[in-house]
């Protein structure tokens, strides 16, 4: 019964919610190993203490804290659904709070240490074009690895200096580029792009040497390529590129809510923990520079 329901829930949120094919199987995972621990319980007779019960397991067998609130706002939406629909009468996660720590401070690169990573692909080859163009545009627009990779040729607007984006919820934003990666686009547009596709069309902006549209593992593979190239030590995903954008954009002075929309955030909640970022680099200059630090 629990699978039939699960299945039904997964695609009433990828419908009604647009979901993320990746948020969608975690929700799956989080969902069938809630299901386990609740063994033949019928859902109305799940209470908040076998949900709490839940949690703690979550908590004893040592699963981070970002993974326990995931989990629980997949089980909140699962028994939300069934309320809605009527399969249910009544919703056990109501009144459980989010396992704290949740706002764990994001790692970020420094400016320098952007410019440094942002110089690494070769110019004078066709890939490092290509690779130079992304690693810009990433940095520039604060974009998921996922909406970088996805862009296509009617999304951007060069002559404004704007790419159109699809974010999570299918929800458009558009963000601007900046001019410095506007040009570098505009060069692999002209340069290295017609010797990747060799004559065959496609919408896809970002394609490989075989002529498709660039993966997100080829792209993370490139990533760590140029960040052992620079001499950075700690690790760097395409996702700290987005943290040091929205963090170095607070920095220098941006409105929060501006930094909300290129993000593409729905809840300013969810920006706000890169003001925490700015005071702990404040602090930080504080301490290493003030006589009584």
């Amino acid at each position: 019964m629990h699978i039939d329901l699960l299945k039904r829930f997964l695609n009433y949120v990828a419908v009604e919610k647009g979901l993320s094919r990746n948020t969608l199987d975690s929700y799956e995972r989080d969902l069938r190993k809630y299901f386990t621990f609740m063994e033949t319980k019928a859902p109305d007779d799940i209470k908040q203490q076998d949900v709490l019960d839940f949690l703690s397991r979550l908590s004893e067998e040592g699963m981070a804290v970002p993974s326990s609130a995931r989990c629980l706002s997949a089980i909140r939406g699962f028994h939300k659904y069934l309320l809605t629909d009527s399969l249910t009468a009544a919703d056990p996660t109501v009144n459980i709070e989010a396992p704290h720590g949740w706002t764990r401070l994001p790692k970020t690169l420094s400016s320098s240490e952007v410019e440094t990573l942002l110089n690494q692909p070769d110019m004078t080859t066709t890939l490092g074009i290509r690779d130079r163009a992304m690693l810009e545009v990433l940095y520039a627009a604060g974009l998921r690895v996922s909406e970088l990779v996805g862009l296509r040729l009617q999304d951007m607007n060069l002559e404004r200096g704007f790419v159109v984006v699809a974010g999570k919820g299918s929800k458009e934003r558009a963000v601007p580029l900046g001019e410095v990666a506007s040009a570098h686009l505009k060069e692999y547009l002209d340069r290295s792009r017609p010797l990747l596709l060799k004559g065959q069309a496609s919408d896809d902006v970002f394609v490989s040497s075989r002529r498709r549209q660039i993966t997100r593992q080829m792209f993370w593979e490139r990533i760590k390529h140029y960040v052992r190239k620079a001499g950075i030590t700690r690790n760097v995903s395409p996702h700290t590129l987005r943290h040091s954008f929205a963090t170095h954009l607070l920095d220098n002075g941006a409105d929060l809510r501006a930094v909300q929309a290129m993000l593409g955030h729905s809840d300013i909640s969810t920006t706000q923990i890169y003001t925490h970022v700015s005071r702990e680099r404040l602090k930080r200059i504080h301490e290493k520079y003030h006589p009584r630090g």
